[in-house]
């Protein structure tokens, strides 16, 4: 049972406060102790000064009978109000003012996540959020590993053995191995020492270690896992079990010459028809754009009716969920789902996987796309499009496509029949 939280399991926990369920209910379904939980919230939980639409933040006693105007004189921005205890500055500048504080946080769950009356209250608010709480906990661990754990007297010590040796040429591997009791501390803890200019030494002073250059350290982009909450395969099961009339559609990227241009490929799973973009980089906003582009096609109603629910895989790309299910603000309400395979699971969405095979028959992995253009790859997917599958009866997906969705949303996408003669999969159709 660990004391440890994870992004995700703060993430949950909010939920759960949300819920206004019990710690004792909460530790249950997180596997941890009730103590635990509380410690977290009490810890982590963080203040907001917020009103409601129409009203600002007043913690005021007064403030449902107050009646006082011009508190601010000449100066007020809020000239349009009524009374004073409509801005935001009455708290502030009202001589009267009486604090009044909320009893409910002092109290399990001592937050205002699950409070009922959280939409009509202006006093400060004690609210725990995930985020808040993930960063706040990593700097108290952080603050408490950095720095060094050493008394002056110690450090007084180790000058007075170091230092003199240095200055006479010795290295610091000298001085460890022939001192090393007196010393007692490790090798790497004295260049710690001279790094943070601890000793009347310095870098400068060591002969070779001044002619190092610092390590690169490549960046590491890390995916915020959070976005994968209730959108993992079992989800997509069960979305299936209570939709299973729902057209699947699965989305991928076909990567070329590493930090290059590169290919997202969405593939409509019941004819096997696959649409493919061609990207500058392999970011999520290049993924985000792709759809809105889609939906300002098609029209939001069609859209919808094509991309009901997309399974991918775990990819940085694809770690913008919402900004794919909702698009941007002219977009209203939600247009699709979004689903992610289990890590290492490709098979999970092997449809798309196994078309991949007819792309990489044009454009062989190693394969640079940087002098395609989308034009190239609206000509190889007609001819892979064009191409007759066994299981489809014999039929090619874009006859299939269109016996589905009709001719005019293929020329809405750009797509054309290839006839059978012409139809070439070999890397020579790119060929300029």
């Amino acid at each position: 049972m660990s004391k440890f939280f994870t992004y995700e399991d703060r993430l949950s926990l909010q939920k759960y406060l949300k819920d206004a369920l019990p710690f004792k209910e909460i530790a249950r379904r997180m596997d941890k102790n009730p103590t635990t939980i509380s410690r977290e919230v009490r810890k982590y939980s963080s203040s907001i000064a917020t009103g409601y639409p129409g009203f600002p933040f007043n913690a005021c006693k007064n403030r449902f009978d107050c009646r006082k105007k011009k508190i601010c004189g000449k100066e007020c921005t809020r000239k349009a109000d009524t009374y004073c205890k409509l801005c935001q500055s009455c708290n502030a500048n009202c001589t009267d003012f009486l604090e009044e504080i909320c009893m409910a946080k002092f109290k399990v769950p001592y937050v205002c996540n699950g409070c009922v009356t959280i939409g009509k209250c202006t006093l400060l608010k004690n609210i725990y959020d995930s985020e808040h709480a993930h960063l706040h906990a990593h700097e108290k661990i952080s603050a408490s590993r950095s720095g060094l754990c050493v008394s002056e007297e110690e450090i007084s010590r180790l000058n007075q053995i170091i230092t003199p040796l240095v200055e006479q040429g010795q290295s610091v591997n000298q001085i460890y191995i022939n001192h090393q009791d007196e010393l007692m501390c490790s090798e790497k803890t004295i260049y710690n020492y001279i790094d943070a200019c601890l000793f009347d030494i310095r870098n400068i002073d060591l002969p070779r270690k001044v002619r190092f250059r610092e390590r690169y350290k490549k960046p590491e982009f890390k995916v915020d896992k959070g976005c994968r909450i209730d959108r993992n395969y079992k989800n997509f099961c069960e979305f299936l079990e209570k939709n299973p009339e729902t057209n699947l559609v699965q989305m991928d990227s076909v990567i070329g010459e590493k930090g290059g241009k590169c290919l997202l490929t969405i593939h409509f799973v019941e004819c096997s028809f696959m649409l493919a973009y061609l990207r500058d980089a392999n970011t999520s906003k290049s993924v985000t754009d792709i759809f809105n582009l889609l939906n300002h096609t098609l029209g939001h109603e069609r859209f919808k009716k094509l991309f009901p629910v997309i399974l991918t895989d775990n990819g940085s790309e694809f770690s913008n969920p919402k900004a794919i299910e909702y698009g941007t603000e002219q977009f209203i309400g939600l247009r699709t789902r979004v689903y992610y395979c289990d890590a290492g699971s490709p098979y999970q969405k092997g449809a798309i996987e196994v078309n991949h095979e007819l792309i990489r028959r044009i454009l062989p992995k190693g394969t640079s796309f940087q002098n395609l253009t989308q034009d190239d790859i609206n000509i190889m997917m007609n001819h892979i499009n064009s191409y007759k599958r066994k299981k489809l009866n014999n039929r090619s997906p874009y006859e299939t496509f269109s016996f589905y969705h009709g001719e005019e949303v293929l020329q809405k996408l750009g797509c054309k029949p290839v006839a059978a003669g012409d139809i070439m999969l070999k890397p020579g159709l790119l060929k300029k």
